[in-house]
């Protein structure tokens, strides 16, 4: 029996990246992909969308920002709306602090998405190293990529987003995560 993933994503944005993504992560995997408009959007309508998704084969990977909120609050919210349709199999996982953090993470990808941009230099600097821990990557990746916009961006910079040398801890633990569900686990 063959898997299927089913992300449910907070925004086209992160649909953007992750169909850029997804054939070079687990090339042969089917995959439907469910944005929302923001996060009130995707909680809403969590409960509703898992009675949809029954299958046996079917793994269900929910991924919404961070943004000023508690991971483990948020997390545990998200959890609780699956429960209440009866799914406790749900992965939920939490872009530290918005999804251009993963690609602050890794701004030799971003450069060569925008290769009018000298920023993979950037790296080493300090608020670069741990870009999870930045309160705006958003601003901040428009600031060093003035041309950067977030689904065109997006689009851009995930087929070059390395797998194995990204900086953002949530972007590893995602990626640990997905391939896990592809596997079946």
């Amino acid at each position: 029996m063959s898997v299927e993933l089913v992300f449910l994503l907070e925004e086209p944005s992160a649909e953007a990246l992750l169909r850029g993504l997804m054939p070079r992560l687990l090339p042969n995997l089917r995959v439907h992909y469910l944005s929302f408009q923001g996060k009130t959007d995707l909680e809403n309508n969590i409960p509703r969308k898992l009675l949809v998704y029954r299958a046996p084969a079917t793994r269900i990977l929910i991924l919404r920002d961070q943004d000023s909120g508690n991971c483990q609050e948020i997390k545990s919210r998200i959890q609780g709306l699956c429960g209440q349709s009866g799914r406790n199999d749900v992965t939920v996982r939490i872009a530290c602090r918005e999804l251009e953090s993963w690609y602050l993470g890794d701004l030799a990808a971003v450069e060569r998405a925008f290769p009018n941009n000298r920023v993979s230099q950037f790296q080493q600097k300090a608020k670069y190293r741990s870009p999870d821990q930045l309160n705006n990557a958003a601003a901040e990746l428009s600031r060093i990529v003035p041309e950067y916009q977030k689904i065109s961006g997006s689009r851009a910079i995930a087929p070059h987003l390395s797998l194995e040398h990204n900086r953002s801890k949530s972007f590893q633990v995602f990626l640990r995560a997905v391939r896990s569900l592809g596997r079946g686990d």
